[in-house]
């Protein structure tokens, strides 16, 4: 299957653009993958570890807003809280110490959660963070404050993370009444759609590479800002899409990692000895895009199996129907990325992340 994205002019010289999508993508790039490989019995070892999770509840949909700086209530402002933090989570890690960090109700965030910390922490403040209206003439300086830390770090690519901020807030005020929510009503119950409609209208979504002379999109962002709707609202209202299926894991600096751990992934020498030596690689290279591409394809195998190991348990034993319908890549790549982040130091021993610096993850 492939994208045709109808980009507006001032954003693309091309009037159209043919893409493969993230599915189709990650098949694409792991059946043509030299420096990664798959690996079924690590597919297999972790599969079995989520359904062990899901069937437990500590991996279900739910834990979304029970987490400290996630809205608890599903809500317009749900929506806008998620296309701010969304549109600019993206390249926390710093090249040395300290790491960027933000206090937050008396607590110290780092990485994502130190994103959202500053953000919950601007709209306590008074300042309307979530409101397209407002960030779209926010200032440099507003934005160094917002994002200020608690050890005197900058926080990666200030910015262009106000550039971005502010660009998406104009095309909200001057083509969507100035709220993301009038975006996901064009897309008509549809993740795939809802996709396209970012990719079309906000440049930074834009997350797509050439590899083999073919046009790949891995989308981490759009993909997320699909899934994280899904997950606040349960599948519901603003975030009940008929395809999510179609959405696929969030291919980041960590989520390979953990596949790395588990033995689903393995890199050739070269690709580890760039890895474990901190290199930088580049956005859009073969090494980046083959860890990205066969790290979706290795969620799509985990998905798989683990809707396998679901019925099957089902057949001998009763277990919930939401439990065997929802499984999908949103909660395994959730349940992944939590166990990094649970599991920190044996994680970062096994496989260090790689290091991409970029506006796309």
């Amino acid at each position: 299957m492939v994208f045709s994205i109808d980009f507006p002019v001032s954003f693309h010289n091309c009037a159209r653009m043919i893409i493969l999508d993230p599915i189709d993508s990650a098949e694409f790039i792991s059946s043509n993958a030299t420096h990664v490989q798959i690996h079924a019995d690590g597919v297999e070892k972790l599969a079995h570890k989520i359904k062990n999770a899901l069937c437990s509840g500590s991996a279900g949909v739910e834990n979304w807003k029970s987490q400290e700086l996630t809205p608890s209530v599903a809500n317009e402002q749900a929506v806008e809280w998620i296309f701010v933090t969304d549109l600019l989570n993206f390249s926390f890690w710093t090249d040395s110490h300290p790491h960027y960090e933000v206090s937050f109700g008396g607590k110290i965030y780092t990485g994502y959660w130190a994103l959202c910390a500053a953000v919950n922490r601007a709209v306590d403040e008074g300042l309307s963070l979530l409101d397209a209206n407002v960030y779209k003439d926010i200032s440099e300086e507003q934005m160094k404050y917002v994002f200020r830390s608690a050890n005197g770090s900058e926080i990666p690519l200030l910015k262009e993370r106000w550039m971005t901020l502010q660009e998406a807030g104009k095309t909200l005020v001057d083509r969507f009444n100035g709220s993301f929510m009038n975006v996901i009503k064009l897309c008509e119950k549809s993740a795939k759609k809802l996709l396209e409609l970012l990719c079309q209208y906000f440049p930074s979504f834009r997350d797509n590479a050439t590899y083999k002379g073919v046009q790949v999109s891995i989308l981490k962002r759009a993909q997320i800002l699909v899934g994280d709707l899904w997950s606040c609202f349960e599948g519901k209202g603003f975030g009940e899409f008929h395809d999510i299926d179609q959405i696929t894991a969030f291919a980041d600096y960590r989520v390979p990692q953990v596949l790395v751990h588990f033995g689903v992934l393995s890199y050739d020498k070269h690709l580890t000895e760039v890895v474990r030596g901190g290199e930088q690689i580049e956005n859009g290279g073969d090494l980046e895009v083959e860890i990205r591409g066969c790290t979706l394809q290795a969620i799509q195998l985990i998905v798989r199996r683990t809707k396998q190991l679901l019925s099957e348990r089902a057949e001998s034993e009763v277990i919930s129907a939401p439990i065997a319908a929802t499984c999908n890549a949103i909660l395994v790549d959730n349940f992944i990325w939590t166990y990094r982040r649970n599991h920190a130091d044996v994680i970062d021993k096994s496989m260090p992340m790689h290091k991409t610096r970029c506006l796309f993850y």
